[in-house]
């Protein structure tokens, strides 16, 4: 069974899987390819941060909403650890996510990944996100998938 709930970034579990993050994004794309939000960002206003939980409580996944305040968001920072893969988490953090959103009145859910990220995209896709041109930062950024989300 999968728990996700609302979470402050600075636990060291979060910590944790922002540093693992990271890491693996930092094994398929060069130095500063990567268009993360810094642990920092996620304790910003407007951004909230989900975390799936297993029955006992131990991390597994990890998504953040940046509310733009315009009745768009984006999705930022999906990653879930070894631990967590195959059981349904990714699944259950976008559903959190995406329900909080509307519950925001965000209309759309915006994304940007990297083309390396095959699994991620395939979930997006699966979700009904749709390809979009490359939008504000990553306009410019050859590593960057961008995709969106009407939310209904």
């Amino acid at each position: 069974m999968t728990i996700v709930t609302v979470a402050d970034p600075r636990q060291p579990e979060v910590e944790s899987l922002v540093r693992a993050s990271d890491a693996y994004a930092e094994s398929l794309y060069a130095t500063g390819a990567c268009s993360s939000l810094a642990l920092a960002e996620l304790v910003a206003d407007g951004v909230t941060v989900f975390v799936a939980r297993d029955a006992e409580g131990l991390a597994l996944g990890m998504a953040a909403l940046v509310n733009r305040g315009d009745g768009t968001g984006e999705l930022k920072r999906l990653f879930v650890s070894e631990a967590g893969r195959g059981q349904g988490v990714a699944t259950a953090v976008m559903d959190a996510l995406e329900a909080a959103a509307r519950a925001a009145s965000t209309h759309t859910l915006q994304l940007e990944t990297g083309p390396r990220h095959l699994a991620a995209i395939a979930l997006y896709e699966q979700r009904g996100y749709v390809h979009i041109e490359r939008f504000g930062p990553y306009a410019g950024n050859g590593f960057s998938v961008c995709m969106e989300k009407t939310l209904g």
